[in-house]
C-alpha cells in the first residue's frame, strides 16, 4: 500500500507528520512525500523543511491520499497542477484524506460536493462555497473521504484510518507505543472552550475572515 503525502509551500508541519506517524504504521506500507518539485519544502514557520521525495507526476495513483493544510493552502487553491493531480490520484485512491484547511484543497478540487467535512474551525466555513457540508467534528467520514479537523487532529484521523483498515488493536498498539494519550494544561483547544476574546481576536486576524470582508 502507498501512502502519499502531498507537500507545498508553507503547509504546518504537524499536518503532515501527525498522519505520517500514525497512518504510516500500517502493516506493508510505504510512505512517501510528494511536490510539484523533488527536495525540501519549507513548512510555515520557514525552519523546517521535509524532503518530498517524488514529483507529483511521479505518484499518479496512491493508495491513501494525505493532503495538509497551513497559510500556503491559500495559493495552492488556483494551482492547476497540483488540483489535477488530486482529481488524477482520487480517481484510484482507495482513500482521500486532509487535515487542516487540506479540505479545502480537496474541495476546491471538487471532490467534497455533497459531502461532509471538517477542517480548521477558522476555514470551516469556507467549505460550503465548494459545495460541502461543513461539520465541526474533529474526524469526519464520509465513504472514502476522510477530513480531520485543525492541525493536532490528523494524529486522530490517522489513528481513525488505521483502525479501519488494519484494526482496532493496530491501532491500539500504535497509539501506545507512541504514548498519545492527551493531557493538555489548559481546556482552549476549541472556540467553544477558548477564552471568547481569544477567539474572536484570531478570528478577526484570520486569512479567512479577510478574504469575506473584500
Amino acid at each position: 500500500m502507498q501512502i502519499a503525502i502531498v507537500l507545498f509551500d508553507r503547509f504546518t508541519a504537524l499536518d503532515a507528520v501527525g498522519p505520517y506517524e500514525t497512518l504510516g504504521r500500517l502493516p506493508d506500507a510505504r510512505t512517501v512525500f510528494v511536490a510539484e518539485r523533488t527536495g525540501p519544502v519549507r513548512t510555515d514557520t520557514g525552519a523546517l523543511a521535509i524532503t518530498a521525495d517524488r514529483t507529483l507526476d511521479e505518484v499518479p495513483s496512491p493508495d491513501i491520499v494525505v493532503v495538509p493544510g497551513g497559510p500556503g493552502q491559500t495559493p495552492q487553491m488556483e494551482n492547476g497542477t497540483l488540483l489535477e493531480w488530486l482529481r488524477t490520484a482520487d480517481a484510484t485512491s482507495t482513500w482521500t484524506t486532509s487535515v487542516c484547511t487540506g479540505s479545502l484543497l480537496l474541495a476546491a478540487a471538487g471532490l467534497l460536493r455533497g459531502r461532509r467535512a471538517t477542517s480548521h474551525w477558522l476555514a470551516l466555513d469556507h467549505l460550503r462555497r465548494y459545495g460541502a457540508e461543513p461539520t465541526g467534528e474533529r474526524v469526519v467520514t464520509d465513504g472514502k473521504y476522510v477530513t480531520a479537523a485543525g492541525v493536532s487532529s490528523g494524529i486522530d484521523m490517522g489513528l481513525t484510518l488505521l483502525g479501519r483498515i488494519a484494526g482496532d488493536e493496530h491501532a491500539q498498539a500504535v497509539q501506545l507505543l507512541t504514548e498519545y494519550d492527551p493531557q493538555p494544561p489548559y481546556d482552549a483547544g476549541s472556540p467553544r472552550k477558548a477564552p471568547a476574546h481569544l477567539v474572536e481576536e484570531f478570528r478577526s486576524k484570520s486569512r479567512f475572515t479577510l478574504t469575506q470582508t473584500r
